[in-house]
């Protein structure tokens, strides 16, 4: 049983402008053990998924599915309170704004003991003083180099970085079973975002924590992630296994990215132009009808005005009137 199933999840937002749908039926699947990666241009909606799936609503949020299952259980008959309880214990979120998001009038250390779970097998006299040590070393795991000292800071003394750092071991220290992180590693040099990864990663195998990991670094998520689906303006183009995507894009989005990745076993002219796609991202007021990549599209037809149905092929869902295919499939399709 998967442990997220999400159908035709739709979110209309109310504008000064009218009702925006900036989210239309997408569909997401997570099982337990699985590392899924969400890519996406800025804007293209990714970060409302995750708060719709934590349940961190905003107040002018409309929220349409036909399912949203979380372990056997329907989120969307769920009260806030029953929300409240799957959120920090059973679901945590990495927020892409670190700063903004801890209490500038708490120290990091409070606000770190605050989010965590005592353990209940420890003597009630000795709880306090293991759960301090519990959140120094969660801070030491995270890249923090004198977690003793930094959980006496209030975080506007802290950079960007230092507060990403504490955001992610306040969601790991419960270990919940599914962790979403949105750009985990925004803000970070490059040794550090490897040692975050070799964290996420460590969590995932050895206590078989899902992660959720939103990120526009397609690199970053081939190398990482066991599936990916893939978003633009709101709708999702192609979703599937990693390695097949990347062998055999069906979607002409899923092609225009991976064209993108750095290939370092070619030599490459010097100040070449990179492959891209005509135009820019559509705004949310001015969506065009059918397939929202239909004007930037190289394979666009008249029938592109129509919103293409998510197809099933195996493993792989692509949203396409025109998709690439092998010739091995076109002739399983023609028997």
């Amino acid at each position: 049983m998967p442990l997220l199933d999400i159908r035709n999840l739709t979110i209309e937002l109310d504008t000064p402008e009218g009702i925006v749908k900036v989210l239309e039926k997408v569909s997401l699947t997570i099982n337990p053990g699985e590392i899924h990666g969400l890519v996406g241009e800025s804007g293209s909606g990714r970060s409302l998924l995750a708060k719709a799936i934590l349940g961190v609503l905003g107040p002018n949020w409309h929220i349409i599915a036909d399912r949203m299952m979380w372990d056997g259980k329907n989120l969307l008959e769920m009260n806030a309170k029953q929300r409240r309880c799957l959120m920090g214990s059973e679901m945590a979120m990495i927020f892409q704004d670190p700063s903004g998001s801890l209490d500038p009038v708490k120290t990091i250390g409070s606000q770190l003991i605050e989010a965590m779970v005592p353990n209940k097998n420890i003597p009630f006299w000795r709880r306090s003083h293991a759960t301090y040590l519990n959140a120094q070393k969660w801070l030491h795991k995270v890249g923090i180099k004198k977690p003793k000292m930094l959980m006496k800071c209030y975080p506007w003394e802290l950079s960007e970085g230092e507060c990403q750092k504490v955001m992610i071991a306040m969601a790991v220290a419960n270990h919940p079973k599914l962790l979403i992180a949105d750009e985990p590693t925004n803000s970070m040099e490059l040794n550090t975002q490897a040692q975050i990864f070799r964290l996420l990663s460590q969590l995932n195998q050895l206590q078989n924590v899902s992660i959720l990991l939103v990120s526009h670094e397609l690199e970053t998520m081939v190398h990482w992630c066991d599936n990916l689906t893939i978003l633009y303006s709101g709708q999702v183009m192609e979703s599937g296994p990693v390695n097949e995507m990347v062998a055999m894009p069906y979607h002409p989005y899923t092609r225009a990215l991976l064209k993108n990745l750095p290939d370092h076993t070619k030599k490459m002219r010097h100040k070449a132009n990179l492959p891209t796609l005509q135009g820019s991202a559509p705004s949310l007021q001015h969506l065009p009808a059918g397939c929202r990549l239909g004007p930037r599209c190289p394979e666009a037809q008249r029938t592109c005005v129509k919103q293409p149905k998510l197809e099933h092929i195996k493993d792989r869902y692509f949203a396409c009137h025109f998709p690439y295919k092998s010739e091995q499939e076109d002739d399983d399709t023609i028997a």
